[in-house]
This record gives structure tokens, sequence and C-alpha cells, in this order.
């Protein structure tokens, strides 16, 4: 079953979707929205089940948890782990909360890398960093391959 990856921000939301094997993250698309209020969680709450009704469905949630550099809480930690809980409720789906310290930069360089346009970059930098996200949960889950070599 896939996970979805979950960027809120204040204006958009970035959406990302794992693949059946929850490996590999790739981002899917934004929702703009005006407030983190139930219309939000209902907007982001349709596109999860858009998704869970997909062959492969859904089985989490993980939303992006902000905090500043040192590790505190900044201004928006707080509305971002109410959100997750609403989310959470809202589509039946058990969340995790992954931190996300330098998502954006993260996401900001691949895309460099791809996009030269800036403004191509900012319409796709949201889903980017869900990706980003939701595959530092799916590398963290990961078991850590065996060494190959033996001792004799």
């Amino acid at each position: 079953m896939r996970v979805v990856g979950v960027d809120v921000g204040a204006k958009r939301i970035g959406l990302a979707i794992s693949d059946p094997s929850a490996t590999l993250a790739r981002p899917l698309g934004c929702v703009t929205v005006a407030a983190l209020d139930a219309t939000a969680v209902a907007r982001v709450c349709a596109e999860v089940e858009r998704l869970r009704d997909e062959e492969d469905g859904v089985a989490a949630l993980v939303v992006g948890l902000p905090r500043r550099l040192n590790g505190q809480p900044n201004a928006m930690t707080a509305q971002v782990q109410a959100f997750a809980t609403r989310l959470g409720q809202a589509c039946g789906l058990p969340v995790t909360l992954q931190d996300e310290r330098l998502s954006s930069h993260e996401a900001e360089t691949l895309l460099a890398e791809r996009i030269r346009d800036w403004r191509e970059r900012k319409r796709a930098l949201d889903a980017a960093s869900a990706a980003v996200i939701l595959q530092d949960y799916l590398d963290a889950r990961q078991p850590t391959p065996l060494s190959e070599e033996h001792d004799e």
C-alpha cells in the first residue's frame, strides 16, 4: 500500500505519494488553501480519497512537521500538528509527523537542476518538498542492508 506525503503551508499544501512498495516518493501536486481550516482539511482529504480509490490504495499519511534548525517549535508547528490530527481523523488514516527541516531547500536544489525557470520551480516546490519529506520517512523505515563482508 502507498503512503501520502503532505507539506503543509499557509497558502499551499504539497502532496506526494509513494510507490506500492513504499520505497520511492514522487511529487503529486498542490492544494491551494486560504487558511488551515476545515475547508483545507476537506480539500486535502478529497485528494487522499481519490488516491485511496485507485488500485494500490493508501495506507497512511506522513505530514511534515516544521521546526527551527535547532529543533525547537516555530510559529507553524502547533498549527501543523492540529491540521495533521484533523486530517487523519477526516481521512480515517494513521498520521506520522516527519521532521521537515531543510526539505524546501533540498527540494529547491533538486528542482534547480532540472527546471531553469524560477516561476516553474516555484509552482513545483511544494509538491517536491512533500516528496522529500515522504522520502525521508520511507528511507528511515527501510532496513539497513547486511554487510557483504563476512568474518572468517
